[in-house]
């Protein structure tokens, strides 16, 4: 049943750098609510792509002695790669560089331009270079960005502006007659009392000292400044032109939510919304300013050595308990937080000993009582009403929670109906039942209900962990996947037969997970530090007796191959000129393939401490060079025997 049309987009990404996993939360956050509506019935359109203009992006650029757009087709690529890793359904993926928006966005400047809206003045303020915004004085929060606490510096510049003074009072009267418009409601007090009502002032929308933008055509010292630009993505994506919007335009605009991170918020519900009432078209239905990930109590840095990467996550626990995770520990309206410790005794609670074991033994029971065939429930008893009821209750709240972006207190709702199924089973003791004859009919009937119940569980958890979904399907053996079968309890027909158990979730051994992850934090950290020292002056000095320390030798790699789960590392057999072999576990995957490396004599760190990394114990390092971004040359000898001294 098509219920119609529902439109919703991230926000856009912007590409200075490799996203954390607080920024990929809310890719999977929209992909679930994408999922679920799609399941529902409805024709969705799931928006998301990257921000690629702005001075910083130029600064980066010119650090690196590559041009803007070899660095954000880098970092483009590297945020795609993410999305598809995490397995998030987007039907579009937009980048700002792309001709078709850029077109698009002259179009709305000059429009705007051309009916008053826009004009030509100068600037003069405190401006943010990572926020790309400017600030008064009585706006800086301890002489710094309000928005991000980092260094402002004095800026003066011609500028063209856009009158958000002039909207202000049509914009008052939206938000007081549109009350789910910003979402939680603390927020829409927030942009009210601190930004509209206090007075908004006009908005810089281009800039003359950096060229890395889309150009104003009318007038070439200008490029086009980012609110303009990367706004407008959720209209140029889907066909908007001033000059004639396509059928696709007409059909999904305006858009049902627009899911951004709290720090956007004022963007998306006061520039946003002005720029659309400036050019005559609806404003979007609702904004969803979600709260932040956090590394236990801290924002992610690279400087403190505790950013995650989605891809180091999914290497260790797959991606579906990536997705499990972050949707199922975000809190609605506060921020959430991610460590190590709270990921595997999720992943062991929730997924293995919870979800796993009930469908795992439910199928083996079918398997073992019954030859796999399903039963028809012709015994039932009181105590199976229970079940069957909060099965039924759950689709309810799980639609509530899903329509207020609680998609953790869904999760939740969902795990608890799999645990009071762990509980049925305690109760009606199906073993106990199949050593009495007589009771052959009741047993069929508890394993029906239970079947029945694990499908209620695939189908609702569909939107967050969907190839776990796919492979309970198969395991109780029915492609009954419909929304609507949720309907009433008792949709698999009898006779049907169960597929082969198998278990969804290994149980993670503690001591070996963290040993991995600590391999992990301690070369985030070397790195922190590393970056932070000086590259020429102050180096840190050692004298030669702390040289003499360290013993190089000359080692022939005798065999390489990949170490499973780790996509970065190479497990290396060396010989070092000893009676036994040395294995040395090093990060040089992504530059080398194995077979390359056989034969080839390296320089090895050979007393160096053991470590152990992805269940491999390394016995040493061996040298390479940073050759560039993102490059590694691993250092090799010629002529030189197996066991000699490096000097």
């Amino acid at each position: 049943m098509n219920k119609g049309k529902y439109y919703i987009t991230t926000a856009i990404a912007y590409t200075s750098r490799k996203p954390h996993i607080g920024n990929s939360y809310e890719i999977v956050l929209t992909d679930a609510i994408a999922r679920y509506k799609r399941m529902q019935g409805f024709d969705v359109f799931f928006l998301t792509g990257t921000d690629e203009h702005g001075q910083k992006i130029e600064e980066i650029a010119a650090a690196e002695g590559i041009t803007p757009k070899e660095h954000v087709d880098k970092v483009a690529g590297e945020i795609r790669e993410i999305c598809d890793m995490l397995n998030t359904t987007y039907d579009k993926f937009i980048r700002t560089t792309d001709d078709d928006h850029e077109k698009v966005v002259q179009k709305i400047f000059k429009k705007l331009y051309d009916q008053g809206d826009i004009y030509k003045s100068e600037y003069e303020g405190l401006y943010c270079t990572p926020c790309e915004s400017f600030w008064t004085q009585s706006q800086l929060v301890d002489g710094k960005c309000p928005d991000c606490g980092r260094e402002v510096k004095p800026a003066k510049e011609e500028a063209y502006f856009l009158k958000l003074s002039k909207y202000q009072k049509q914009l008052e009267a939206f938000l007081e007659e549109n009350d789910s418009f910003i979402y939680p409601e603390a927020r829409k007090k927030e942009m009210l009392n601190n930004f509209i009502k206090p007075g908004l002032e006009d908005l810089c929308v281009s800039r003359t000292s950096f060229k890395w933008g889309i150009p104003v055509t009318f007038d070439d010292k200008h490029v086009i400044y980012v609110w303009i630009d990367a706004l407008s993505n959720y209209i140029t994506a889907i066909g908007y032109d001033p000059d004639g919007s396509s059928e696709q335009y007409k059909k999904y605009w305006p858009a049902d939510a627009h899911i951004i991170g709290k720090d956007i918020v004022r963007f998306h519900t006061i520039y946003w919304p002005i720029m659309l009432m400036a050019l005559g078209e609806p404003l979007p239905k609702q904004v969803y300013g979600h709260p932040w990930l956090l590394f236990g109590e801290d924002k992610m840095s690279k400087s403190k050595g505790n950013v995650i990467y989605a891809d180091e996550l999914v290497d260790l626990f797959g991606v579906d308990a990536v997705r499990y995770y972050l949707l199922s520990e975000m809190p609605h309206a506060n921020d959430g937080s991610i460590s190590y410790s709270n990921m595997i005794e999720r992943y062991n609670s929730d997924l293995a000993n919870t979800l796993g074991n009930l469908v795992n033994r439910t199928v083996a029971m079918s398997k073992k009582y019954f030859g796999g065939q399903i039963m028809a429930p012709t015994a039932p008893e009181a105590v199976d009403e229970e079940l069957r009821s909060l099965a039924l209750e759950t689709v309810k709240k799980v639609e509530e929670h899903f329509a207020a972006f609680k998609i953790a207190d869904a999760t939740d709702d969902i795990i608890n109906l799999a645990k009071r199924s762990n509980k049925y089973i305690d109760e009606t003791m199906p073993w106990a039942l199949a050593k009495d004859e007589s009771q052959k009919e009741r047993l069929g009937t508890v394993l029906y209900n239970l079947l029945e119940s694990i499908r209620f569980l695939a189908i609702l958890l569909q939107p967050i962990i969907p190839e776990t979904s796919e492979k309970i399907f198969a395991q109780i053996g029915t492609d009954i996947k419909d929304y609507d079968s949720l309907e009433s309890f008792g949709a698999i027909p009898a006779g049907s037969t169960v597929g082969e158990a198998a278990p969804l979730f290994a149980r993670i051994d503690l001591k070996k997970m963290q040993e991995e992850i600590d391999a992990l934090m301690a070369a985030k950290k070397a790195a922190a530090a590393k970056s932070e020292k000086p590259q020429i002056e102050g180096l840190a000095q050692i004298g030669i007796e702390d040289f003499a320390k360290v013993e190089l030798r000359a080692a022939k790699i005798t065999a390489c191959e990949p170490v499973k789960k780790a996509k970065k590392l190479l497990k290396l057999t060396l010989d070092d000129g000893s009676d036994t072999p040395r294995t040395v576990a090093s990060g040089i995957a992504p530059w080398y393939q194995p077979e390359d490396l056989i034969g080839k004599t390296v320089v090895l760190v050979a007393n160096l401490k053991p470590a152990t990394l992805c269940g491999v114990e390394s016995n040493g390092m061996i040298l390479a060079a940073d050759a560039g971004e993102n490059d590694v040359k691993v250092i090799f000898l010629e002529g030189v025997p197996a066991g000699a001294k490096v000097r």
